[in-house]
């Protein structure tokens, strides 16, 4: 078999490239931060102990024994569950359309970032005009919906193809075709760079970040325990911990049906998780380091940014709620204490997550520091890296068990192909629009069904006894009594309550999407059969992008999530998960 004749190595870069990606660090931070700090991360080992590991363990186990890919797995168990495998095959597929056009934002990222001054560092001028829309938002912003996406008011407007971005997506497919071109052979020796030097930009990331100003101060309000007692919390981490580890996607099942049977898989268990783990926790401290850094700058820019936009709203008559002890028609008088002080009440510093933190805040961040295009096209680079590797394993999904059972559909070029044919839909000036879609519903729902049945049929209908006993002829020992329950009554009621609160979630909120006026220069949620909203409370100024104000636009069920500005709906945090106008949603 394929890592029986070559090394362990391989393997661990296979499975941890696809465990850990581009969720370790654009989600858990913002999870962590807004979720308890410290006392989020030992819900969340918890968690992963109790929960994600077994679950792990069983699809490692399960792929390493039956050795075939997830359709022939689970028809091996029972004919009549061949189902499972199909619908794995299915959400690896439209994951795969949505996750390569993340890659191709990367690649335009990264094509741009070969240039000093950065594109995003300053607003471009007409002349001796600046661009309103520009002066309006910030230059991050402006560059992110204008000169990347060139986005429609909704999703209504379709617009034409943008051809920096399909020249990118057809980039970024031709690049997974080339690195699986003799399937996983293949794909593992890519592994050895893009599951390596992702660390390494970390790592030189976590030493630049600790060397700045405001780093320490950034960590420590990351890392302080906050007890919130909200059990949206638990759904929070159960999540994060769901998705973090890749279960349900066949991935790991197709990895694992490779290996010797003799291999150690429940050790592998352990380790690629806790690996996973400290990925995420080191990419946290990068980040932090780096947003503290970002909040420290504006010290010196409270008064022309913070405080006049403020002043701002409180003429506009939005500043309703507990507005500041201090005067805001003269906001030079006004101290960074002063303002810090009732900032950390009533605001929100370092909450942002996904393309918000990657393509705006941690941009912006890097236009501060010397030799910026240098650590720009390190980030940049890093993301693709990231995402690379959990699109082999993504594409391993769909092509091992297609192999198994269809091998004429088992094409790698072909299924490439079709993806970027498919994906097309998303470089549609619209195309934002739809990724956030397909992120919010064709994954979170199917998935947790996926596990659902897939711990059912082991622990019930195949019997839990009957699979230790397995696991004793494959491994030479026999693993703790204690998965017997973990599988048969933790594990299934942990996901049957995530699929039961997800399913309320999403059957009492209308579907919602966040859309950008460029007239108003305004951002706003409304469902896909509405048209932009009118300007009100809750269609806030991109300027609070510019000032570090940043808020959730999914829910945290996604495989990846966006931004949008804060919320100054809710200074009280009566609205844990910030819904009032964002999108429902779903690594």
């Amino acid at each position: 078999t394929l890592f029986r004749n070559k090394t362990k190595v391989e393997y661990f870069l296979a499975q941890v490239g696809f465990s850990v990606g581009l969720g370790n660090v654009w989600r858990f931070p913002y999870l962590c931060h807004q979720n308890g700090g410290g006392a989020f991360l030992l819900l969340y080992v918890l968690l992963m102990l109790v929960v994600g590991i077994p679950l792990f363990f069983l699809e490692l186990a399960a792929g390493q024994d039956i050795r075939q890919g997830s359709i022939g797995v689970w028809k091996y168990i029972s004919p009549r569950l061949a189902g499972i495998g199909y619908s794995s095959c299915v959400v690896c597929f439209f994951v795969a359309l949505y996750y390569n056009v993340i890659l191709a934002w990367s690649l335009f990222y990264l094509g741009n970032s070969f240039q000093y001054p950065l594109p995003w560092q300053q607003c471009p001028k007409h002349g001796n005009v600046t661009e309103k829309e520009c002066e309006a938002s910030s230059p991050t912003s402006f560059f992110w919906y204008r000169r990347a996406l060139n986005i429609t008011d909704s999703i209504d407007q379709v617009g034409s193809f943008n051809p920096y971005i399909v020249g990118c997506l057809l980039a970024a497919w031709t690049v997974v075709c080339l690195g699986m071109f003799k399937g996983i052979k293949s794909s593992v020796k890519v592994m050895y760079f893009s599951s390596i030097f992702p660390y390494v930009v970390l790592v030189c990331f976590l030493i630049r970040g600790l060397m700045l100003d405001g780093a320490a101060e950034g960590i420590a309000h990351m890392f302080y325990p906050k007890v919130t007692p909200d059990i949206q919390v638990w759904r929070q981490a159960a999540t994060q911990v769901f998705f973090a580890l890749g279960l349900g996607f066949g991935s790991i099942i197709a990895y694992s049906s490779y290996n010797p049977k003799n291999n150690n898989c429940h050790r592998d268990a352990f380790t690629v998780s806790f690996i996973n783990f400290l990925t995420s926790l080191l990419a946290t401290l990068v980040v932090f380091a780096v947003l503290g850094f970002r909040v420290f700058l504006s010290d010196s820019f409270v008064s022309c940014r913070n405080l006049q936009q403020l002043r701002w709203q409180h003429h506009a008559g939005l500043l309703t709620f507990n507005p500041p002890p201090f005067n805001l028609s003269t906001p030079d008088s006004v101290g960074w204490q002063a303002y810090s002080s009732w900032f950390n009440q009533h605001g929100e510093t370092l909450g942002v997550e996904g393309t918000g933190l990657a393509f705006i805040a941690f941009t912006e961040a890097m236009t501060q520091l010397p030799g910026s295009p240098f650590w720009s096209a390190l980030f940049f680079l890093m993301l693709l890296n990231l995402g690379l590797s959990t699109m082999f394993g993504t594409m391993e999904g769909i092509l091992a068990p297609l192999r198994d059972r269809f091998a004429s559909l088992a094409r790698n070029k072909t299924n490439c192909a079709a993806g970027f044919l498919i994906g097309l839909l998303f470089t549609q000036r619209c195309g934002n629009y739809f990724v956030t879609m397909f992120d919010d519903y064709s994954a979170t729902l199917p998935l947790i069904i996926v596990v659902v049945f897939e711990t059912f049929s082991v622990s019930w209908l195949y019997g839990a006894d009957r699979f230790l006993d397995d696991m004793e002829a494959m491994l030479g020992w026999r693993p703790s009594v204690l998965y017997k329950y973990l599988w048969k009554y933790v594990c299934l009621l942990a996901m049957l309550g995530l699929l039961g609160a997800t399913t309320v979630r999403m059957l009492m909120e209308t579907p919602t999407y966040m859309s950008w006026n460029q007239e108003t220069v305004r951002s706003g949620s409304e469902p896909p059969s509405e048209g932009p909203l009118e300007d009100n409370q809750e269609n806030k100024s991109l300027r609070d992008t510019e000032t570090g104000l940043y808020r959730i636009v999914n829910s945290d069920e996604t495989p990846m999530t966006d931004m949008t500005d804060a919320d100054w709906t809710d200074p009280d945090r009566t609205d844990p998960d910030h819904r009032n106008g964002f999108i429902p949603s779903e690594s």
